[in-house]
């Protein structure tokens, strides 16, 4: 039996994709890799620093009428690495897969150094090759360990 003060009461969508077990306090930053900002007329519901028996606490996102290609999935990884993505269709989970870590990752990330040809004014696109314990530009060698979505790209 479910304890009613720790059920998530956030309705189901009918088609898109649901992201649970997301890194607490990263589900803005998933949206943001993800494009999405509010202005595409998509349901987005997000649940944040909910409740967890697995990670403690918890983001959960919910995007309808969408479905998250394998790229984005293995690029998520990279923020919450424990996450579920669950695709959606008439109200049944119909896919269910576990995050993979990709080997590199182009275009997503800053690199932190200043001086990285990266942030140069020169047509140079970022790229970073993951690594154990986080990512590493392949430009300059400077390696993100930790809060990787505050280098994002896309905010």
């Amino acid at each position: 039996m479910s304890d009613p003060e720790r059920e998530l009461r956030v309705s189901k969508i009918r088609n898109g994709t649901v992201i649970d077990h997301i890194t607490a306090g990263q589900a803005l930053n998933v949206l943001a890799i993800l494009g999405i900002d509010g202005d595409e007329g998509v349901g987005v519901s997000i649940g944040m620093n909910v409740p967890s028996d697995k990670l403690g606490t918890k983001d959960v996102v919910k995007v309808e009428d969408r479905e998250l290609s394998q790229g984005e999935v293995d690029v998520l990884s990279l923020l919450a690495p424990e996450a579920t993505v669950n695709i959606v269709r008439e109200f049944e989970v119909v896919d269910k897969k576990r995050v993979e870590r990709p080997e590199r990752v182009v275009g997503l990330l800053t690199c932190p150094n200043h001086n990285c040809i990266t942030n140069q004014d020169e047509p140079v696109e970022s790229a970073f090759g993951v690594v154990d314990d986080g990512v590493r530009c392949e430009f300059c060698g400077e390696i993100v360990r930790e809060d990787i979505g505050d280098h994002l790209a896309v905010h």
